[in-house]
């Protein structure tokens, strides 16, 4: 399978690649637990269907340790003990976040409130921000439709 469009190689994809790194990186950097924020970026891949994200961000996940057992249920968070009230508030904020033009009321207030139980405003500022980012990660890669399977921990760090 080959891409559409080579992301890597034409300059107008690389300059929007670089600014999206960068608004990455303020995420990253953020008192918001790095766990979740592969739990997150995870979740909204599947959502979306972006194999390349998916791939790229379990591998990333487990290279930092994250557990087989949590990787393998995150599709299945609801119905899964291994997640805490935190991440699971956090991956709701996601799912809903995600999929905006499915509901008509768009994120609850009580999924919102559920998060601001858990996370502190700069934290809520960096998950939503971090929710933002995946999608538009997820929906250029699946436009393109960029192979998974190839990517390497820290490939891009």
């Amino acid at each position: 399978m080959e891409a559409r469009l080579n992301l890597f190689a034409n300059p107008v994809a690389g300059k929007f690649a670089r600014y999206l790194n960068s608004a990455g990186k303020v995420v990253s950097d953020s008192a918001l637990p790095a766990a979740t924020q592969e739990l997150v970026k995870i979740r909204a891949s599947q959502i979306n269907g972006c194999g390349f994200c998916t791939d790229m961000h379990t591998k990333d996940a487990a290279h930092a340790g994250e557990t087989a057992t949590r990787l393998h249920l995150v599709a299945a968070w609801r119905e899964a003990k291994v997640f805490t009230d935190a991440e699971r508030a956090a991956l709701e904020l996601t799912e809903q976040g995600t999929r905006i033009a499915d509901a008509a009321g768009g994120v609850t207030d009580e999924a919102w409130a559920n998060a601001a139980k858990h996370y502190d405003e700069d934290q809520l500022a960096a998950l939503v921000s971090l929710i933002a980012l995946i999608n538009a990660y997820n929906r250029v890669n699946v436009i393109v439709q960029l192979p998974a399977g190839d990517y390497q921990p820290g490939q891009f760090g």
